[in-house]
């Protein structure tokens, strides 16, 4: 006869095992999680845009889409405007007499604005390429009232002011009336409030808030259009590239917060990563995005590459241009499921 205590023994054992299998039999499945996509996405079109036999690319720095959703490509090659309309098919190109090219903006009235770092002028064109307007001295490097050094960008009011981001060269805002006459300017070299190191890009709101990338300072500088400085928003982005929408969202390419580097000419000289941010005009962040940065000379459709401007058609698809992977492309709005 066993003893009364392994008799207890198998008893606690047995109510062990029944709690554990009851136990068991009670956990819950994994749920399955509902597939709705509430973020939105945007997908390259590898197809856009048809470029002609023959028309070449080089850097693209600038890229903007009028109010028919034609898009006009700023780029370092023979024929540095090029329009394509939304689908890709080719429109026309002008400006065989452009130098080198960095931002392109179109107003409000349909006209085309472009800063060319190498002759040191910003000038204003019609969409088919007839020349109507000129800030700076052609050829004349300087810093005055008519000389621009390597103007990046340009901001055009509503009532018709200008202010240029005299950029490369002069670290500074110029701001003149909309035929041309010298009104203002702020900045100088250097890192504090107002201060710039690489103006690269500018854009305006609808109520007059002056938004300039001060790229190698890594921040936005924010400004009345008196020149007063109002705020900086900083270790955000490494601004390269302004869209300011009808919304008054503030659209911003370029990377990721970094430091100097010893081979660094100017800050971020390869770009560690590619992202886009969009902004209210109190800063407040209202979208993030990102994309691969692609290997020099190998970069595949939907890969950016030094990206340096971003534009946005009226359905929301996204436009980039970009350094060394010298292309356009065009990104799909894919909406977010209600």
């Amino acid at each position: 006869m066993k003893p009364s205590w392994f008799a207890a023994g198998l008893f606690v054992l047995g109510l062990l095992f029944t709690t554990s299998s009851a136990q068991q039999k009670k956990e819950p499945k994994e749920p399955t999680y509902p597939r709705v996509n509430v973020a939105v996405d945007y997908v390259v079109d590898a197809k856009w845009p048809q470029r002609p036999a023959g028309m070449q690319w080089g850097h693209v720095p600038g890229i903007a889409v009028d109010a028919s959703d034609n898009v006009f490509v700023y780029t370092r090659a023979e024929h540095p405007v090029q329009v394509y309309d939304k689908h890709g098919k080719f429109v026309r190109s002008w400006g065989k007499e452009l130098g080198s090219p960095h931002h392109i903006k179109i107003d409000q009235a349909g006209n085309v604005w472009i800063a060319d770092i190498k002759h040191h002028v910003v000038q204003r064109y019609t969409p088919e390429g007839k020349l109507l307007q000129t800030l700076g001295t052609k050829g004349e490097a300087g810093r005055d009232k008519s000389h621009f050094f390597m103007p990046t960008d340009m901001a055009i009011a509503a009532n018709g002011d200008i202010f240029v981001a005299d950029g490369y060269g002069n670290a500074r805002i110029v701001h003149f009336d909309s035929k041309g006459k010298y009104l203002n300017e702020w900045g100088g070299l250097g890192h504090g409030p107002g201060q710039f190191s690489i103006p690269h890009a500018i854009a305006i709101s609808s109520t007059g808030k002056i938004f300039v990338a001060d790229r190698n300072n890594v921040r936005i500088q924010v400004f009345t259009t008196k020149g007063k400085f109002l705020t900086q928003w900083r270790n955000i982005v490494t601004p390269w590239g302004f869209h300011m929408t009808k919304k008054d969202e503030l659209w911003v390419c370029g990377s990721s917060p970094m430091q100097w580097r010893k081979t660094d000419g100017a800050l971020g000289c390869p770009p560690k990563d590619q992202v886009f941010m969009k902004f209210d005009t109190s800063g407040k962040l209202l979208q993030l995005f990102t994309l691969p940065k692609g290997y020099d000379g190998l970069e595949r459709p939907g890969e950016v590459n030094w990206v340096h401007c971003i534009a946005f058609d009226s359905t929301g698809n996204m436009y980039l241009g970009d350094i060394i992977g010298r292309r356009a492309q065009k990104f799909v709005f894919r909406p977010a499921q209600k």
